[in-house]
């Protein structure tokens, strides 16, 4: 009888558990995606409201440049007349930068500008909506701006109206459209050309004219021109993104909108989540029934859970008894084919870690030579301009001899990988170390448009160390400092007697780094910049602690980082200790 009683219990068990998991799995996957493409359809009715914004916008400057054609069709009117129609014009609306009258022989006949005219017919313009419109182009404001011209009645015989667009109110409109906190618009061109892009990260692309003739979203749209709407999820420098485009009927752009996935579909996420967890909570449910009306059905499953534990606790050596040939027979014998298996995974993960170990030396390599070959290659393609230059010719020897010197030195340290060999002490010059580092630095620091200076302490400062380690860990820092700051930023390197100690200062003017990641910032694989692997400050610190030296670092969000490297100071030949400690600190 209670055998009868336990295969009822699990009979019953297994009808209501199954379908229980069957509506589970597709609740799940129903409500994530109609979560997610709900997500998809809100975003692409931003981009498509964004798109007829921007369509009437134009069209209602080309009425307006219309309208103003007809006041100056108008026979009779004196020079001065048409004018001063202009500068009304000019002055009433925004989106018109100069408005022009031009002769059909090129000639300006009036102009809204206090000045000449700057603005002709475009011999390269296309036609758009009745007005041939010239190809966009960056303002001094890096606003984009195009010429617009219309015809006075017959062009052979009246001229063209010519105006400037100011599509300042587009960029503002395209930067203020967000999508959650980190999503953002951008308009592209019918030619593949940015206009504007509301993610600051990217509005430099703009600036540089690049182009997005290789973006997903501009590949499929300009892949059918019947096609006005696209929705992708790709992956480029960002990360994982969601995007949406929309296309402008009257003009042929793109009004693209994008959003990281993780920020886009959290809520199906935690859907998804939810559903898991009360599906979790009817299984534990129903095994408690199970569990009070069967015992002896239960008590095999606790002896597999005892022993899943034990696994969970590293003993893949733990068993389970095979009481039964049925179901939970075959179970049992599953785990410990399963445990037996797990050791040979264990075994496989160990293999692994060593391989990624081998990895990570190898990152540590190319990390350190970067910058000596970098250095070399500059100069390299430099001598070839400058070799009738003695001078230069010294330099280029100078250069190559000391990151040669470098490279040779990390081939020695990898040869002693197996064996770490301490550092070797020898007095350092720091303000001489620190001013031939900067100026192997600066070249780098000037093709990022950043302003490198060096103050060195008017005192002498020697420390004992190692000139190689501390390049490199100055080195790191340096290039760290130039990497976070923007365009026309500064980086400032100075050197500073501290009683005791010789400090070593690397301020630049970037964005900041956040109070919360402060303390984690010289871990292993930490960065906060947008590319790198993070071991440029974990190698700084590394190198600092064998020299004996600490390291701080401070930041103020919107204001910049300050990294200071504190080294003991020397003691000068010849000097007792406690003489020369009271010399150092009144230095």
């Amino acid at each position: 009888m209670n055998n009868i009683s336990i295969r009822f219990a699990l009979l019953m068990g297994a009808a209501a558990v199954l379908p229980l998991l069957a509506f589970g799995a597709v609740s799940i996957l129903s409500v994530g995606a109609g979560a997610e493409q709900a997500v998809i359809e809100g975003n692409l009715n931003v981009a498509i409201r964004a798109a007829e914004q921007i369509d009437q916008y134009f069209s209602g400057s080309v009425r307006l440049l219309r309208a103003v054609a007809a006041d100056l069709s108008a026979t009779g009117l004196e020079p001065w007349q048409q004018d001063r129609i202009l500068k009304n014009y000019s002055l009433d609306f925004d989106e018109f930068a100069e408005l022009s009258l031009i002769d059909p022989q090129g000639k300006t006949l009036a102009t809204s500008r206090i000045g000449d005219a700057t603005v002709s017919v475009p011999d390269d313009g296309v036609p758009v909506g009745g007005v041939t419109m010239a190809p966009f182009v960056l303002d001094d404001d890096l606003l984009p701006t195009s010429v617009l011209a219309v015809p006075i009645g017959d062009p052979e015989d009246s001229g063209w109206l010519v105006a400037r667009l100011n599509l300042e109110d587009l960029w503002l409109m395209v930067d203020r459209l967000r999508v959650g906190r980190s999503g953002f618009a951008s308009v592209v061109t019918g030619s593949g050309q940015y206009l504007a892009h509301g993610d600051p990260a990217e509005r430099q692309r703009v600036a540089r004219g690049e182009g997005a003739d290789t973006h997903p979203l501009f590949v499929q749209l300009a892949a059918s021109t019947q096609t006005t709407t696209a929705a992708l999820t790709y992956r480029d420098h960002r990360g994982e993104l969601v995007g949406v485009a929309s296309r402008v009927p009257a003009l042929g752009w793109l009004v693209l909108v994008e959003q990281p996935t993780a920020e886009a579909f959290v809520i199906p996420l935690r859907l998804r989540n939810q559903i898991g967890v009360a599906i979790l909570g009817a299984l534990v449910t129903m095994l408690s029934i199970g569990y009070v009306a069967g015992r002896r059905f239960i008590d095999p499953i606790l002896a597999l859970t005892s022993a899943l534990k034990a696994v969970a606790d590293g003993r893949l050596n733990a068993r389970v008894r095979v009481t039964s040939s049925d179901e939970l027979g075959q179970l049992e014998a599953g785990f410990n084919q399963m445990a037996g298996r797990l050791g040979d995974l264990q075994e496989d993960v160990r293999r692994k870690e060593r391989q990624a170990m081998l990895g990570r030396m190898a990152v540590g390599l190319v990390h350190d030579l970067a910058h000596p070959i970098q250095n070399i290659g500059n100069s390299c393609k430099l001598i070839v301009r400058l070799y009738d230059d003695p001078e230069y010719r010294d330099s280029f020897r100078r250069t190559v001899e000391r990151e040669l010197a470098e490279v040779q030195r990390v081939m020695q340290d990898l040869r002693h990988v197996a064996k770490p060999l301490p550092v070797e002490r020898h007095p350092i010059d720091v303000n001489q170390a620190v001013l031939d580092l900067v100026e192997s630095i600066r070249p780098e620091a000037q093709e990022a448009g950043v302003a490198l200076h060096v103050r060195l302490s008017p005192l002498p400062l020697t420390v004992d160390g190692d000139l190689f380690s501390l390049n490199r860990a100055c080195r790191n820092l340096i290039i760290n400092a130039v990497e976070a700051t923007q365009v026309e930023g500064t980086v400032t390197v100075l050197t500073r007697a501290e009683g005791r100690e010789a400090a070593i200062e690397v301020t630049d003017t970037g964005s900041g780094i956040p109070a919360e990641r402060l303390p984690s910032v010289f871990d292993d694989f930490v960065t906060t910049k947008r590319r790198g692997l993070g071991l440029g400050l974990a190698i700084a610190r590394t190198v600092v602690d064998q020299l004996g030296g600490r390291i701080e670092v401070r930041s103020v969000l919107g204001q910049g980082t300050t990294f200071t490297v504190h080294l003991v100071r020397a003691i000068p030949a010849g000097v007792g200790s406690d003489e020369a400690s009271e010399q150092l600190a009144h230095r």
